[in-house]
């Protein structure tokens, strides 16, 4: 892996959590998200945005990051209920789940991208493509990402023709290949645009 020279803190004066999520873009599955606090001596130059790390090296890194957290947690926010609150919002909640499953309490978050809602009294600062530039947010990218993927991968067994285990959810040309040949699954989102055409679809 290449050195990527990563901030540790967006202000060092408070106890500070990284949030991020992964699977907003998805046609199925939840919404995962990730917050992290990492000890002050966290130096590991492997770490890095989920995106820019291949399934070895964030695999690699999780096991990493789970051991050497000060604390990390995941909040999970299904498919259901992204339809009934919207993505975005569905993304902070889930953020705000991992947040409040941390065995710290932080004084401060620090979030990946440009959009968030105040969890309780802790302070917050939003930072697009925050997951290439702070340390601890570019931890709870890989968590998402990662424990988001083992999710897909279990669910796959259910309904092998949409190959989750390779897209993930994503809209990929196969991925909707497959929901025009056999409709949707109780997993899909219903309030996303599955097909170009959007097609009425057997449930």
């Amino acid at each position: 892996m290449e050195a990527i020279n990563l901030k540790k803190h967006y202000q060092a004066k408070l106890l500070e959590a990284g949030c991020d999520e992964a699977g907003r873009g998805c046609l199925a599955g939840p919404v995962f998200a990730a917050a992290v606090i990492l000890p002050n001596d966290f130096d590991w130059p492997e770490l890095n945005d989920s995106k820019k790390l291949n399934e070895k090296q964030r695999n690699q890194l999780r096991e990493i990051i789970e051991t050497e957290a000060v604390c990390w947690a995941v909040g999970v926010v299904d498919h259901k209920l992204i339809d009934k609150i919207n993505i975005l919002n569905a993304s902070i909640l889930a953020m705000h789940l991992a947040v409040e499953q941390l065995e710290k309490t932080p004084e401060y978050l620090i979030i990946d991208g440009n959009r968030f809602k105040k969890y309780k009294n802790i302070s917050h600062s939003c930072i697009v493509q925050g997951d290439a530039e702070y340390a601890s947010i570019a931890a709870a990218s890989i968590l998402a990402k990662t424990h988001r993927d083992e999710y897909m991968r279990e669910i796959d067994e259910l309904h092998p023709q949409y190959f989750w285990r390779k897209n993930m959810g994503y809209p990929t040309k196969q991925h909707r290949k497959a929901i025009s040949q056999f409709g949707l699954t109780p997993f899909h989102r219903l309030s996303f645009k599955q097909l170009d055409s959007q097609l009425k679809l057997p449930l």
